[in-house]
């Protein structure tokens, strides 16, 4: 099939990725567009995966303060060079993630950091929800509502407000891919007024 150069450019519009990297994956999927995001984004993730181990001591921190400033928001995302970190792509990713933080509250980065606490109270409330059915029911039922809670609660695992078909985490996988270094999201600070 012939790869024609707008197929080419329309993707790499779209997903921001070298020309050649669009065209191979364009004939991999026979000139289906939506296929061949998926073949790019399973590239950016093993991509990020070999990047995962890169010490990252750059990137930078972003604010936001809502309109009607009851709501603040910091973010620290951090990379590899001040070079990605200054990039346009870069900060964009830190500004969506302040509206992020800011719209959907998120309790921890990722669910690996939800506090022990907060984790034993969520489990014991589903359990009690299921009280009188077999033990083996409640243990898969108390899983599944664990791992929704971590889809709402946890920054990484959250749908991407601008993009509801994607985790945060698929975004930032993508940023990995884009700009060839590790990313990653280290903290964020959320305040509303009078919440404490």
């Amino acid at each position: 099939m012939t790869i024609t150069a707008q197929q080419v450019k329309a993707l790499r519009d779209k997903t921001g990725l070298g020309m050649m990297d669009c065209k191979t994956a364009l004939q991999e999927a026979n000139g289906d567009e939506d296929e061949a995001v998926k073949i790019l984004r399973s590239r950016g993730l093993k991509a990020a995966e070999k990047r995962a181990g890169r010490e990252t001591s750059e990137g930078a921190i972003g604010s936001y303060v809502h309109l009607n400033n009851k709501i603040g928001v910091l973010v620290e995302v951090n990379c590899e060079t001040d070079f990605v970190a200054r990039s346009d792509d870069f900060k964009q990713f830190v500004r969506d993630l302040c509206l992020q933080v800011a719209a959907v509250n998120p309790v921890s980065v990722s669910s690996d950091d939800v506090p022990e606490d907060i984790k034993a109270r969520e489990r014991e409330i589903y359990a009690a929800q299921m009280a009188g059915k077999p033990e083996q029911v409640i243990e898969k039922a108390v899983e599944g509502k664990m791992r929704k809670f971590f889809e709402e609660r946890c920054l990484l695992n959250q749908a991407f407000v601008k993009d509801p078909d994607k985790s945060v985490q698929d975004v930032l996988t993508e940023l990995i891919a884009k700009t060839g270094e590790n990313c990653v999201v280290r903290r964020f600070t959320r305040m509303a007024l009078g919440e404490d």
